[in-house]
């Protein structure tokens, strides 16, 4: 399961770099509901480091609500199983 978040986090950090290169340089977008998905589904603290990092979505603050609260779910699920 670790694994499996690791995976999810790298992929959901590079979407977060490439989404943010998209939208300076008026290119197509990742849709939100990609980002938020792949994070839900493990890609939390790649998603929390791609916003720090990339400085995107930072003023959305359903973003952080819902990334820092599906970090929290799989940080559970880390230690529990």
């Amino acid at each position: 399961m670790i694994y499996l978040f690791l995976v999810l986090s790298i992929l959901t950090f590079l979407l977060f770099g490439f989404d943010k290169n998209a939208a300076r340089m008026n290119q197509w977008r990742i849709p939100e509901k990609v980002l938020l998905g792949l994070s839900i589904l493990g890609g939390a603290v790649g998603g929390l480091l791609g916003m720090q990092v990339f400085r995107h979505k930072t003023r959305k603050n359903y973003f952080w609500i819902i990334l820092i609260a599906a970090a929290c779910v799989h940080l559970f699920l880390v230690v529990t199983l």
